[in-house]
């Protein structure tokens, strides 16, 4: 059973998440080291990048420090990595370099992505969708459709309701994911999985892992 977390832990958890959903929240949350960056792929992308399931082009959308993109580029992938916040790529292209690859990482708005007047393959969204509202969750999954080819496919995991407290992103169901990819997609399963977290945000959670949805969805 997870213990109980201090009332100081829970203060700065709860500084932590008005930080990062207020206007600048991308950008601010790279002041420290939040909870999702890890240092290392998470585990549930790892597994899909050991099953072969990523191919072709490779689009992160939401890349953060670059992880799943220099994980897609150590595969021998052509792979993109985007995000909003210009230090959360800054940290990406230093990991990129200090690894001796060759990954390419822009500040890009993911509501935007028809920008990038581009295609790719496969894309994949760790913990991004869940970020977005009532308002621009469609928009985001309109973009996504620009950018992804005719039978490509979307690896999406976002926050679970079954995720328990209120603390950290928005909780999403899974009828939500169905409803948001009803028209012109292709849902191919949606399967329970965790996202890790840092080492002080586990100890402030509960839980070295906060339970998510992987959805694995085809544009059609």
């Amino acid at each position: 059973m997870p213990q109980a977390r201090a009332p100081r832990q829970v203060a700065e958890l709860g500084r932590y998440h008005a930080r990062v959903t207020g206007p600048a929240r991308f950008d601010a949350a790279y002041d420290g080291k939040p909870p999702w960056d890890i240092g290392r792929p998470q585990p549930v992308f790892q597994s899909l990048a050991d099953a072969g399931l990523l191919r072709g082009r490779v689009l992160d959308a939401g890349c953060g420090t670059g992880e799943h993109t220099l994980m897609a580029v150590a595969l021998g992938l052509d792979a993109t990595g985007v995000d909003s916040s210009p230090k959360a790529i800054a940290i990406a292209r230093a990991k990129a370099a200090a690894r001796s690859l060759s990954a390419r990482l822009l500040v890009a708005d993911a509501l935007a992505l028809d920008a990038l007047d581009e295609r790719f393959d496969t894309v994949l969204d760790s913990g991004l969708f869940h970020v977005f509202d009532d308002i621009d969750r469609p928009r985001y999954v309109a973009a996504l459709r620009v950018v992804l080819s005719s039978g490509g496919r979307l690896f999406l995991v976002c926050f679970s309701e079954r995720q328990p407290g209120t603390v950290g992103p928005r909780r999403v169901t899974r009828a939500e994911i169905e409803v948001s990819f009803a028209g012109g997609w292709r849902i191919d399963s949606i399967e329970p999985t965790q996202f890790v977290v840092t080492e002080q945000f586990a100890t402030m959670f509960g839980s070295a892992a906060a339970e998510a949805w992987l959805a694995k969805i085809a544009r059609i």
